[in-house]
């Protein structure tokens, strides 16, 4: 029996309620609409069994990989040679009083904006139209508009690299632009405690619904992709530099540099990981012979590069 047997022995009796699949393709779990098989996938529904999962992979020593809602992410086309655990099942939303909402990590940045609308609370209208869960937006410190999850997130709850569980307030989360403690880390988020305030609902909603069409109305919504794909760099916005470069609408297979913003690199149809990969290159080299400015992706790459 070889480590995987051995690891879906021990989830079977300890978890048998775990839904699990093999040979799964990644493109059904990604935004993108890109990425091959995963060779076997999870998809806990509560804290244990995400425990279980975790605590079983690094015993029987099986690589493991830990996804949201794959909003930021880039799949190779071929598939991922591990367990690809999907912590979506982490659904749970609590208001605890005082301005503090609690979350599980598998829940979207636009579900929990709206639960904190419907409890009278503002600080999180900036997630409304963000499709990645609090997991993932608390790893890399998700924003838009302005908004930052640093500047909500009180304490969050995880498993360390040994799978044991670990709590972090405060400034040990180490926020900064698109980073966090965990960055780099093969530590998992369970949940977090928001610290939000007392707002008018009516308020917080047409907030809500302005953001929703200013995103509507710039962003291409229509066509899969992983959301911008590059980071701000410091005094520049990618956007404009590949704009100012020519690039909108350059393509390579399947994928292209959007014409509405060309912050954004599109599945117009088949695009491969290849065509994403091959295009961000081009993009970056030509941004940089003009400008000097090295764009890096904000995407993530699965299998991860540690």
């Amino acid at each position: 029996m070889n480590k995987m047997e051995m690891l879906g022995q021990y989830l079977a009796e300890c978890c048998p309620s775990l839904i699990q699949k093999k040979q799964e393709p990644m493109s059904r779990y990604t935004t993108f609409r890109i990425g091959g098989e995963a060779q076997w996938m999870v998809f806990p529904k509560t804290e244990e069994e995400l425990k279980h999962c975790v605590k079983g992979a690094i015993q029987y020593e099986v690589p493991y990989e830990v996804i949201g809602n794959g909003s930021n992410l880039l799949v190779s086309d071929r598939g991922v040679d591990a367990l690809v655990i999907q912590t979506m099942g982490l659904d749970g939303m609590e208001d605890l009083g005082q301005g503090k909402i609690k979350s599980g990590a598998g829940v979207t940045l636009a579900k929990l904006a709206g639960f904190a609308a419907q409890h009278g609370l503002t600080g999180l209208e900036f997630a409304h139209g963000i499709p990645g869960t609090l997991g993932g937006g608390v790893l890399m410190n998700a924003g838009a508009y302005g908004g930052e999850l640093m500047q909500v997130v009180q304490s969050t709850r995880y498993l360390d690299e040994q799978g044991n569980e670990q709590e972090i307030e405060g400034k040990a989360h180490q926020f900064s632009y698109r980073h966090s403690v965990f960055s780099g880390q093969k530590c998992v988020i369970l949940s977090s405690v928001l610290q939000l305030q007392q707002g008018d609902t009516q308020v917080i909603r047409e907030k809500m619904a302005q953001l929703a069409s200013q995103r509507r109305e710039k962003q291409p919504l229509e066509y899969p992709s992983a959301g911008s794909m590059f980071k701000r760099t410091k005094g520049y916005f990618a956007a404009a530099l590949i704009e100012q470069c020519g690039l909108k609408g350059l393509t390579v297979g399947g994928a292209q540099v959007s014409e509405k913003h060309s912050g954004f690199v599109i599945n117009r149809g088949g695009a491969t990981c290849q065509d994403v990969l091959t295009l961000v290159k081009q993009v970056q080299e030509c941004v940089f012979a003009q400008t000097g400015v090295r764009l890096e992706m904000e995407v993530k790459l699965l299998p991860s590069e540690r």
